[in-house]
């Protein structure tokens, strides 16, 4: 028996969630904070563009308005929607679409920072960064790392847990190390792909292992999303989400673990190699709250908050009650169908952006200063590859190779960092001690590209 208030209770709720969504709301102009806020995402996003100023950025704030929820939109010709993706994936992990077809995807759709988090790789970030050229994007290398997150060392209670890493443009320090460590994940990945085609032999399905490696791609570590593909392609199941749901979700028949690390290893790891890490996907976690505190402990800088139908209250709380950053993303993997989130389609205030980058712009900095610091130190061909790991060196500017490190610091650092962060003077240092050295050696050459 309901009377008509708890009816009209129940429209407000409906209401109230499609507001939540992004279908309605008021909207407003943006307040000082919120215009300063988007000033300075602004900037950081077109670095790379040295045509974009300031008074362009606060023009372009000015004509935006937004919504309840603190999502900018654009209005008219001037307005303009700062989109981030922050949660994507490749061909070269489980993803349909190579990297260069995901960049000109998030392009469509108005993105402007895209992140690359591949599961357990960072293969990709070299094309997404060459394709992102050609549509003034602005790419954020990342990578999803596979770990375990282990109670008290309860191996009964053991559960999967996906940490983000977030890197400056020139990617990580100490590269070889984080490459090591994710090689080792890659190689466990091997592993459980083939025990969980045993378990579903022993299902009597009689899959073959060559059938998942082909769909997987020469050298990419199978994930599960591949053996689901196989299994759909052999007619065993339906679709994906029927083979997940009867054989492959975690803890299924055909589940099976890997050789993965610590969830606090991994996010160690990330810090010491100028990261920043991100908890992926809480809602799909048995019990988010106890991992959430250990991994706070163990320096975890954020929580993915934000998803394609709106902000998720408990997570936000979640944070909140951390002090850690809020963040989201589509999880994008290309596989189309209706239960997958568009690429660029998660709303991120502009304030929650404006302190992700409070954060790790500090950190990128300091990464970006190790990295160059050690060229500077020795200024082999190795390291000076470490600078240019992610794609040719970019500068607008007509002539020859460049001659020496300052050049090379000289013309990048724009690109890079804002000129602030340039003013550092551990910068200033590392330019000097560059000023004598050559970048063509052992014919490697930083080019130089043409606008």
């Amino acid at each position: 028996m309901g009377d008509g208030s708890s009816t009209n209770s129940k429209d407000k709720k409906k209401k109230k969630k499609r507001n939540h969504r992004g279908g309605g709301g008021s909207k407003k102009k943006m307040t000082h904070e919120q215009l300063l806020a988007f000033k300075s995402v602004t900037e950081w996003v077109h670095l790379d563009q040295p045509s974009s100023s300031s008074s362009s950025s606060l023009t372009c704030a000015a004509s935006c308005l937004v919504d309840d929820f603190g999502v900018q939109k654009g209005v008219g010709r001037g307005g303009e929607k700062v989109v981030f993706e922050l949660h994507s994936h490749s061909k070269f992990s489980d993803g349909f679409l190579s990297p260069s077809k995901l960049v000109e995807r998030a392009h469509i759709n108005g993105v402007k920072v895209l992140a690359l988090t591949d599961h357990d790789t960072m293969s990709g970030i070299p094309e997404a960064v060459e394709a992102a050229r050609k549509y003034g994007i602005k790419i954020i290398p990342g990578v999803e790392i596979s770990t375990i997150f282990s109670p008290s060392g309860d191996s009964e209670a053991e559960e999967p847990v996906h940490i983000l890493a977030y890197y400056s443009s020139i990617g990580p320090s100490r590269f070889e190390e984080l490459d090591k460590f994710l090689s080792n994940i890659r190689e466990g990945r091997f592993l459980r792909a083939k025990n969980i085609v045993l378990k579903l032999n022993k299902l009597k399905f009689p899959l073959k292992w060559e059938h998942v490696c082909r769909i997987a791609g020469k050298g990419v570590a199978p994930g599960r999303l591949h053996v689901a593909r196989a299994m759909v392609e052999a007619g065993y199941v339906e679709n994906l989400k029927q083979a997940f749901a009867r054989y492959l979700f975690d803890g299924g028949p055909a589940y099976s673990t890997g050789s993965e690390p610590l969830a606090e290893e991994a996010i160690k790891m990330i810090c010491n190699t100028g990261g920043v890490s991100v908890l992926a996907h809480p809602w799909a976690l048995k019990n988010p709250v106890p991992i959430v505190r250990r991994l706070k402990e163990a320096g975890l800088h954020g929580i993915e908050v934000y998803r394609s139908d709106g902000r998720l209250a408990a997570y936000s709380d979640l944070a909140d009650a951390y002090g850690l950053l809020k963040t989201g993303g589509s999880d994008y993997h290309g596989r189309g169908g209706h239960n997958e989130s568009e690429l660029g389609s998660v709303n991120l205030p502009v304030l929650v952006l404006h302190d992700l980058l409070k954060v790790a712009r500090p950190i990128w900095c300091d990464a970006i200063k190790e990295i160059l610091e050690c060229y500077a130190e020795e200024p082999s061909d190795s390291n000076l590859a470490s600078i240019t790991r992610f794609g040719r060196t970019r500068v607008f500017k007509g002539g020859s190779p460049l001659s020496c490190g300052q050049d090379l610091i000289d013309h990048c650092l724009p690109l890079w960092l804002s000129t602030e962060e340039m003013e550092d003077a551990g910068i200033e240092a590392i330019k000097l001690k560059l000023s004598n050295v050559s970048v063509s050696k052992g014919g490697i050459q930083v080019l130089i590209e043409t606008k």
